[in-house]
């Protein structure tokens, strides 16, 4: 009877071990994974601070992002730096209007492009066009990200002005493209979610 109750956990061991070695793989990667998830509910706990409004600089973990290219448009980089010598805001006001003009600030994300999209938005709020379409809007932004005088790359904090003049000559000369010119930009219309609500 010994020898059985030998033979029988002799046996049961020998099998433990043979599934253990099969599955070692699959239970070292359990571990791995409950170590990660045990590790990151850790750090989360202690990274949370008392004040739950962080700023735009606490929270910003990206160093850039591009923009879609649309009509040939070259990429632009956002990184977290303002670049010296470039007019900066607080994080909280993006958007600013003088007399003359809409001064836009960068955001994450936010290329030279976006910028020229926020500066034709604000000023159509204040003049609304029911004759321009989504196309129109496309070729004013492309115009106005070619004439405005800013230097140098779009960094989150970077602002750049939009005289109001120049959205208004935007706005005019979209009025002069042809059926043909209109189509041409449908293609990128519709790349931009903004414009598809």
């Amino acid at each position: 009877m010994e020898n059985e109750e030998m033979d029988f956990e002799e046996g049961t061991a020998e099998k433990t071990k043979a599934w253990i070695q099969e599955n070692l793989r699959v239970i070292v990667s359990v571990f791995i994974v409950a170590a990660i998830a045990l590790g990151i509910y850790s750090y989360s706990d202690r990274s949370l601070p008392s004040d739950e409004s962080m700023t735009a600089d606490e929270t910003s973990v990206s160093s850039e992002a591009t923009e879609a290219e649309e009509e040939g448009m070259e990429a632009e980089e956002v990184e977290a730096e303002p670049v010296s010598g470039q007019e900066t805001v607080a994080p909280t006001e993006t958007s600013r209007e003088t007399a003359g003009s809409f001064i836009e600030t960068a955001e994450r994300g936010d290329g030279l492009t976006h910028l020229a999209r926020k500066a034709t938005a604000n000023y159509l709020e204040k003049n609304p066009d029911s004759s321009l379409t989504v196309e129109h809007k496309i070729y004013i932004e492309d115009y106005l990200r070619k004439a405005v005088t800013h230097q140098g790359g779009v960094e989150i904090g970077t602002s750049v002005e939009f005289s109001k003049d120049l959205i208004g000559q935007a706005i005019a000369q979209s009025k002069t493209l042809s059926e043909g010119q209109l189509k041409n930009l449908e293609k990128y219309s519709s790349r931009v979610a903004e414009f598809r609500k």
